[in-house]
């Protein structure tokens, strides 16, 4: 499915009837500018709790509020025209009970206008999951690999190693489904099990570090343009290295500046321009 068949935003519905058929394509956002730049090629652009890494220079997700995940959401929704705008439910701020998660999710929905939010979890999260979809509130699932969980899986690293854990993502995929997600992230995962998942699950998928078999693939913006060089996981490909030309831009515009080249007359207001000055 492409964002641009359309002059109206994707919706929900559009994203369900891609399972099986054409790849979604999805990238992270943060701001207005890049949106902009994105939301021509995109169908789907996630406000994604990675901000906290990416933006704030944060270890983890875990120091994101819902506050900082609404501004965001605000600015991401004025820079796109087409894409569907999915923010995430960052951590803390559903786990508690469903009532919880469904009181931040309207607030969301509400002040930024974007048409759903994500959320990370298992068969643990079914119920409210449920509870978030049975009251209008469109839900992107997130199994495999949880940064949110950072803590409690013991770092970064691939899950579905083990037949224990292939069964429990599989497991989790389905009851994440089931209680009415309408596409599910699969991260970090072995790329049999996200197969797997994909095949079982009658929602669409998106990988990141998971299988070419997914019904899409979702990426961080910054990885792929080169932007954020602290660390690349392997399942990244870079399209782009802009750290080095923006870099390469700065220096230049240093060197020009100390060397009183910029700014020339062009520059400044109320200078003669340099014809008038030599007619004179």
């Amino acid at each position: 499915m492409s964002a641009q068949t359309s002059l109206k935003r994707v919706t929900v519905r559009d994203v369900a009837a891609c399972k099986g058929k054409d790849p979604l394509v999805v990238l992270t956002c943060y701001t207005a500018p890049m949106a902009q730049v994105l939301d021509e090629h995109v169908d789907m652009l996630l406000v994604g709790d990675s901000l906290g890494m990416v933006v704030y220079g944060m270890d983890t997700t875990l120091g994101v509020t819902v506050d900082m995940m609404i501004n965001h959401g605000q600015a991401v929704m004025r820079g796109s025209r087409k894409a569907m705008v999915i923010v995430d439910l960052p951590f803390g701020s559903y786990g508690e009970s469903p009532a919880q998660a469904y009181r931040n999710a309207a607030r969301i929905l509400k002040e930024t206008g974007a048409a759903a939010v994500k959320l990370e979890g298992g068969a643990e999260m079914a119920e409210t999951v449920r509870f978030l979809t049975q009251r209008g509130v469109p839900v992107m699932g997130h199994v495999g690999l949880k940064p949110q969980m950072v803590h409690a899986t013991g770092g970064f690293r691939a899950q579905g190693r083990t037949e224990a854990e292939a069964k429990q993502i599989l497991a989790d995929a389905k009851a994440i489904a089931e209680a009415g997600a309408f596409s599910l992230v699969v991260e970090g995962t072995w790329e049999g099990v996200a197969r797997e998942v994909t095949e079982a699950v009658g929602c669409p998928t998106i990988g990141i570090g998971a299988s070419a078999t997914c019904d899409g693939q979702v990426l961080v913006t910054e990885d792929v343009m080169g932007l954020f060089s602290d660390f690349t996981p392997k399942f990244v490909k870079k399209y782009a290295q802009l750290n080095e030309q923006i870099s390469e831009a700065a220096g230049k515009y240093a060197a020009d500046v100390r060397a009183r080249r910029f700014p020339g007359p062009e520059h400044c207001f109320g200078m003669p321009k340099l014809r008038d000055v030599k007619e004179g």
